[in-house]
């Protein structure tokens, strides 16, 4: 009689085990750069509100706001990942991130184009991998 081979042999099990390891060891940095990337993508939603109330400051009063009252905005914008969102100089946000993305920032630039306002979101701290595609 034949015996049935029952099981995996050790170096089959060992195999298995370097496999996963490897997987794991790849996959993680690439996760810790999804997350981050989703929480700036969290920074540039909160900041939407700030640009309605820039860009209806310049439409009124044809010069920009240099704080969140001027802009329109009551208190503090703060998120999951974001410690504030502030109205500067030249209409300019600045969205603060606190520790998630190593308390960086991105600035939003408005610039008039004849009657519509756009934006640049290239500058700041944050490291381009993270920003979106259409911000580096």
């Amino acid at each position: 009689m034949k015996k049935i081979q029952q099981g995996f042999t050790l170096i089959e099990l060992m195999i298995v085990v370097a496999i996963v390891g490897i997987l794991a060891a790849v996959a993680l940095p690439a996760y810790q750069d999804y997350t981050k990337r989703a929480h700036v993508a969290e920074g540039l939603g909160l900041a939407e509100a700030a640009k309605t109330g820039v860009t209806e400051f310049y439409a009124d009063n044809n010069a920009w706001p240099t704080t969140n009252a001027e802009a329109g905005i009551d208190g503090n914008i703060v998120g999951n990942a974001v410690s504030s969102v502030t109205v500067g100089a030249g209409g300019q946000i600045t969205i603060q991130y606190d520790a998630k993305v190593n308390s960086q920032t991105v600035l939003l630039i408005p610039a008039d184009n004849g009657g519509s306002i756009s934006w640049s979101c290239d500058t700041g701290t944050v490291d381009p991998k993270w920003r979106p595609a259409r911000c580096r």
